[in-house]
């Protein structure tokens, strides 16, 4: 949330500043700038109401939690970016394309929109630097599409639109001034509008997704099926079907396949440590549902998702379904023989009992002190 914190600290206070550019300069594209302020800032205080809520405790009527809260909220801040945020602008540089007005003291507009983008840029620093803790390697692209974070993406995107943005704003103001033609201020009050549908657009498809229900990641369910079939127990999974609740919390439930001569108390105590296993190797997996079964081999259903899931885990070049065992070590070479070592020496050079310390075939107790 500390991203967050810091976009809605730098937005509430590019928006007055924007608001009061507007009134002394009357810019379409400010007016555009700071009502997209204002819907970035309300965006900021619905992710903070999500994640509180997000936190209550379970009950009866919800029995897995409120976790998907944080979804809720982040899908309903696509929403209102893209209303109050894309349509006021797009709607507001269509009638000033139409109707252009006078455009005063341009300075004033620039030196606006010179703090807010170093403003803007010190927000989308922080949320980059919270997100490359969690991105583990993976591109821009592949991180806003896999992370269950959902407040990260929402404070990219709007940062890297908003920065976007005030370079539209900044380019209708000074071709305005240049040519004398304020329908350019109106091209980039557009120009604004276009770029915030487009992220709207990309939040909203995404917390959408999470909102229905993601699975894990493939490298998190390679971990589970690691877990569940490296143990004592034999076990072999037959199919896996993975749910993230929230961010931290995910649900795991599986079919395994156990041997038909186990008893009950032999099942349940292997389920348990198949579960600690689980919990082990994937903290956040705090539900989960272990079914038994008499295994089968090749009567899975080839075309379920979920029996994929487990050949395709069984697939990635870490995962071992045993531990590997232990390389006996090399045999030591057999000692050698006293005659042998006899035979190499001059005959009266070497006394008896140096042989048998050497070659350790005769008992020291009879040793016999003469030269050979």
């Amino acid at each position: 949330m500390k991203s967050v914190i810091a976009a809605l600290a730098a937005n509430l206070a590019i928006a007055i500043a924007k608001f009061a550019a507007f009134l002394l300069t009357g810019s379409a594209s400010m007016l555009s700038e700071a009502i997209h302020s204002v819907a970035d800032t309300g965006n900021e205080i619905l992710l903070l109401i999500g994640g509180g809520r997000s936190r209550r405790a379970r009950t009866a009527e919800h029995p897995f939690g409120f976790g998907r809260e944080r979804y809720f909220y982040a899908f309903v801040v696509a929403v209102m970016l893209f209303t109050v945020g894309a349509v006021f602008s797009l709607y507001d540089g269509i009638h000033k394309i139409i109707s252009p007005g006078q455009l005063d003291s341009p300075i004033i507009a620039y030196v606006v929109l010179g703090v807010s983008a170093v403003l803007e840029a010190f927000s989308l620093r922080t949320a980059i630097g919270e997100a490359n803790e969690h991105r583990n390697g993976r591109g821009w692209r592949a991180f806003v599409h896999l992370t269950k974070i959902p407040e990260l993406p929402v404070v990219l995107l709007e940062d890297s639109a908003a920065l976007a943005g005030l370079t539209f704003a900044f380019l209708g103001v000074l071709l305005s001034q240049l040519t004398g033609h304020d329908e350019w201020d109106g091209v980039g009050s557009v120009g604004v509008g276009v770029l915030l549908a487009c992220a709207a657009f990309i939040v909203g498809y995404e917390t959408k997704s999470l909102l229905i229900g993601e699975s894990a990641t493939d490298e998190v369910s390679g971990k589970i099926v690691s877990a569940l079939e490296s143990g004592p127990e034999d076990y072999r999974l037959i199919h896996l079907r993975t749910s993230h609740i929230g961010p931290d919390t995910l649900l795991v439930a599986a079919k395994i396949g156990v041997r038909g001569s186990l008893t009950a108390t032999e099942l349940a105590a292997g389920i348990n440590a198949a579960e600690k296993r689980i919990r082990a190797a994937v903290p956040i997996a705090e539900i989960i549902y272990l079914e038994p079964d008499i295994y089968r081999p090749g009567q899975e259903d080839a075309s379920d998702p979920s029996v994929d899931v487990v050949r395709r885990a069984r697939k990635r070049p870490r995962f071992s379904r045993r531990p590997a065992a232990p390389t006996p070590p090399p045999n030591p070479p057999p000692p050698p023989v006293l005659s042998q070592i006899c035979r190499k020496c001059p005959a009266g050079s070497i006394k008896l009992e140096y042989l048998i310390a050497v070659s350790g075939v005769i008992a020291p107790e009879t040793a016999i002190k003469s030269k050979r």
